[in-house]
């Protein structure tokens, strides 16, 4: 048997030293899920936007060192405004969602944040119109301070050009789908925006919870859902409708279902939106054999723990579930659907509308609020 020689230990790569940590976290893992599926698992996805909005207003002049910031948040971009804010010297005051547990808070608490929360609700359109009404109390009040608007200004795109050249360096093909959660919508037009103007045919696929007001399911309730981050109770400005080409919508179990198989399947500890993209995005490319996929995944799957990971044993197999495919709003029905958008906007209606409609306030740098 002839011996092997025994490799030369490889050379070890440059090792970035950061001079702040939003640098360290805001930047994703690349995993490979299959073949053609790549994850980009964020600790937070959501310093991107904070970063990039906080230094662009800076730029600007619209900011000055040392103004405080507000917004309202269900989790994690509380905490990337908060450290976005601990890097350029702005102080930060928070309207937290009921949703905000006790080691997100203690983190926004010491890194200087100001943090108010909202009084228990099951509600989460109930918790997000009081944030909204708070907020607006404050300015009346505090005339000194700046709203973020993160549901609705554009600045929060402008991070997301980073995003887009790691992601073009990474995968360097010609075709490619994106599937994430709609949420603010800063994340998804901010990634496939820039993507689009390189040349790259981004298919697009939005992920929404039921119950949710941006993709006309508003008239559903999931009594479960915890999933506040990827879904709107009041119109959100910076959610540009006509970029998506696929919508799927999840119940609460079906996302944890794919956040469970996610872990299990990968050992990625992810959240209940990564969950649901997970599901989403494998059933999509086994439809779509040989396409290449990229899964946006916001956050950990710490603050699920209790509500949701705890239940594994009782989740059905996502890899047996299948979504109900629908050709209009009015077929939308739980626990899972599926519908080509086909970049179409959408109104105050029962459905689409066409592009003929006008402009929206997210066509605008700055939304209405």
């Amino acid at each position: 048997m002839t011996a092997v020689p025994a490799r030369p230990p490889a050379r070890p790569a440059l090792v970035p030293v950061h001079p702040h940590v939003t640098d360290a976290v805001k930047a994703p893992d690349l995993i490979r899920l299959g073949p053609h599926t790549v994850l980009a698992r964020f600790e937070t996805l959501k310093v991107y936007a904070a970063l990039g909005a906080v230094r662009t207003l800076l730029e600007r002049g619209t900011l000055t060192p040392g103004q405080t910031v507000v917004d309202s948040s269900s989790g994690i971009y509380a905490l990337a405004l908060a450290m976005a804010c601990h890097r350029y010297g702005l102080r930060c005051h928070i309207v937290a969602s009921t949703t905000v547990d006790t080691t997100l808070r203690l983190q926004l608490e010491i890194l200087g944040a100001t943090v108010e929360q909202m009084p228990p609700s099951d509600d989460l359109r109930l918790d997000q119109e009081r944030r909204v009404r708070r907020v607006r109390d404050l300015l009346r009040r505090r005339p000194g301070l700046y709203w973020m608007r993160q549901y609705h200004d554009a600045v929060h795109y402008a991070g997301y050009r980073e995003f887009a050249d790691l992601v073009a360096a990474a995968l360097p093909v010609t075709e490619l789908t994106v599937v994430g959660a709609v949420g603010t919508g800063a994340s998804t037009a901010g990634l496939v925006l820039p993507l689009r103007q390189r040349g790259v045919a981004v298919r697009l696929v939005g992920l929404q919870p039921f119950g949710s007001v941006t993709f006309g399911s508003d008239r559903f309730q999931d009594p479960e859902a915890i999933i506040a981050g990827i879904g709107s109770a009041i119109p959100f400005g910076n959610v540009r409708h006509e970029l998506y080409d696929t919508v799927h919508w999840t119940d609460f179990r079906h996302a944890t279902a794919g956040a469970v198989g996610l872990l299990r399947d990968h050992a990625v500890f992810a959240g209940l939106s990564t969950g649901a993209a997970y599901l989403a995005a494998t059933w999509e490319a086994a439809r779509h054999p040989g396409q290449s996929f990229l899964v946006i995944g916001p956050d950990t799957g710490h603050r699920y723990t209790e509500r949701a990971f705890a239940r594994h044993r009782e989740l059905p197999d996502p890899r047996a579930l299948k979504p109900h495919q629908i050709t209009d709003l009015a077929d939308l029905a739980p626990p899972w659907s599926v519908m080509e958008w086909r970049r179409r906007r959408h109104g105050p209606g029962p459905g689409p509308h066409s592009p003929a409609a006008g402009p929206r306030p997210a066509d605008r740098q700055e939304g209405a609020v």
